[in-house]
């Protein structure tokens, strides 16, 4: 199921959430957001939508690299003495050979990283333990352990520090959902899903 689905479903449940507990309109808001993330956290473990939009775009980095090293290497050509200028160019030209390492899985994996360290910085778990999970997914095959029981459980709890930080009712309850909305949209039990999620993992039986 592609992330509009996932989003879609996942703002029905923050929706119908804040509706059937009588909320106001910012909860109701703010519990449909929070379902949209939550049913679209799991696909963190491809660099897609969600991943794009809480990390800097690879291809920003790519080409500040590139153009770094192009100016590295006019720099060193035009004021270089002797072997300083073959340095410099060599070095600028290994510059833009790297950039075209650059992946947005890598920069997920630096914002989850980031994020780790601002946790532990504030003194804050979940913003630690959200990074950590930013970073693990950033390294992880589609549809492994963010697809599992186990990333489930690690997210709720996630979720459920974040709730005590913030004054929105039902939020967890809607986070949890959102991530288990995303996990039987998944499973085999739909037609179109012929490969199935490792629910079990690390016992690789498919679902």
């Amino acid at each position: 199921m592609n992330g509009i689905s996932h989003a879609t479903i996942g703002s029905g449940i923050g929706l119908a959430v804040g509706i059937f507990s009588s909320a106001d309109y910012v909860t109701i808001g703010s519990l449909t957001l929070a379902g949209v993330v939550a049913a679209l956290v799991p696909d963190l473990d491809t660099g897609g939508n969600l991943a794009k939009k809480i990390s800097f775009s690879h291809k920003l980095l790519q080409n500040v690299m590139i153009l770094t090293g192009i100016i590295m290497m006019i720099y060193s050509w035009v004021n270089g003495i002797g072997i300083e200028k073959l340095i410099g160019v060599g070095i600028g030209f290994t510059v833009i050979i790297l950039s075209k390492m650059v992946s947005q899985k890598m920069m997920l994996l630096l914002t989850g990283l980031g994020a780790v360290s601002l946790g532990i910085m504030l003194s804050t778990l979940w913003i630690t333990l959200s990074g950590t999970y930013v970073a693990a997914a950033s390294l992880l095959p589609h549809r492994s352990y963010t697809h599992s029981l186990i990333g489930l459980s690690f997210f709720s709890y996630i979720a459920h520090l974040f709730s005590l930080s913030v004054p929105v009712e039902n939020i967890f309850i809607v986070c949890v959902l959102g991530y288990i909305s995303h996990l039987i949209a998944d499973m085999k039990l739909i037609p179109t899903n012929k490969r199935g999620i490792p629910l079990l993992l690390p016992f690789p039986l498919k679902f």
